[in-house]
């Protein structure tokens, strides 16, 4: 990233905007960075879109915030799409690290609060509301409420591991299939008889570092030494 231009744009425009494509199996998103800096107003971060229409939601948002106003959190908003809502929520700090790492390093070490722009499906329905549309439930992970169980699959998601892991030794390797599915293995030579079905949440809370891996792409895997050491990923072989 070139922190030169970053900090050139953000002296300029008074804020910049970092976006990321979506993939197969990761969402689109995009956050602002110098809102807090330039305004002490929130950093935001909205997810989901089309990476042109993250960036002039965003932008809007930042124009309102330039004009001296500041956008509350929680509050119905009807301003930023023609067809739908949208509110603010504050992103958990927990979350900083996996989605606005670039604005954690502009703004220093120093404490800075976010928000997340959440917006409605076509019947204007918020994703904690009754009937969301289920298609757009992974679209928008809620920063808010998800520092626990980082992944875009249900808690109750059956996924594959071995009997050495239920029977206490630790997960080493992690492979996520290009059709989707996990494998969660103890680095042991297996066999079928050694195969077992858990819950994603129940791997996740006997080893909470497991949520380093919830932006494994299809396709990808990540291998430790030991529980203590970074996870390395490449391609599955």
């Amino acid at each position: 990233m070139d922190h030169k231009k970053l900090n050139t744009d953000i002296e300029k425009y008074g804020w910049t905007i970092i976006a990321l494509d979506a993939t197969d199996y990761l969402p689109s998103f995009a956050y602002t960075i110098g809102l807090w800096k330039n305004y002490q107003h929130p950093e935001i971060i909205v997810f989901g879109l089309p990476v042109g229409m993250l960036h002039t939601v965003l932008n809007e948002a930042g124009a309102i915030i330039k004009s001296g106003n500041k956008l509350e959190q929680e509050k119905l908003y009807n301003d930023f799409f023609e067809n739908g809502n949208t509110c603010f929520i504050p992103v958990d700090e927990r979350n900083f690290r996996d989605y606005i790492n670039y604005a954690t390093e502009l703004n220093g070490a120093s404490a800075f609060p976010a928000f997340e722009m959440i917006w409605t499906d076509k019947n204007l329905k918020f994703p904690w509301e009754e009937n969301f549309d289920a298609e757009l439930k992974f679209r928008q992970p809620l920063l808010d409420r998800n520092a626990d169980f980082k992944f875009f699959e249900e808690k109750n998601l059956a996924v594959f591991t071995t009997k050495q892991f239920t029977e206490g030794k630790p997960i080493l390797k992690v492979v996520h299939d290009a059709d989707g599915e996990w494998q969660f293995l103890t680095g042991d030579e297996i066999s079928m008889d050694d195969a077992a079905m858990v819950s994603l949440e129940q791997l996740v809370l006997k080893d909470f570092s497991l949520n380093d891996l919830f932006d494994l792409d299809y396709g990808q895997e990540a291998e430790r030494k030991s529980i203590d050491n970074k996870w390395e990923r490449r391609l599955s072989l």
